[in-house]
């Protein structure tokens, strides 16, 4: 997982860090949050694949763009 923010409940995952796919990682980083955590993924795209694979596994999301080639979705539980 990347860098923490100054909000100790607020992880990131800076997708466009990684080679390959980040799916896999994506959702170990998932898997370790606490009720009360989330996560904020950045990438180069908007993932929408990913996103009925966060919502099957009980996650909701909320994506802004932040640049042309930058996007962040954050994660959190139901």
């Amino acid at each position: 997982m990347g860098a923490d923010t100054d909000d100790d409940r607020i992880h990131e995952f800076d997708c466009r860090e990684t080679t390959g796919n980040p799916f896999d990682e994506i959702l170990t980083a998932l898997d370790v949050l606490a009720d009360d955590e989330m996560l904020v993924l950045i990438a180069d795209h908007e993932p929408e694949p990913l996103y009925p694979v966060l919502e099957e596994h009980g996650y909701t999301h909320e994506t802004s763009q932040a640049t042309d080639d930058e996007w962040r979705v954050t994660v959190t539980e139901r």
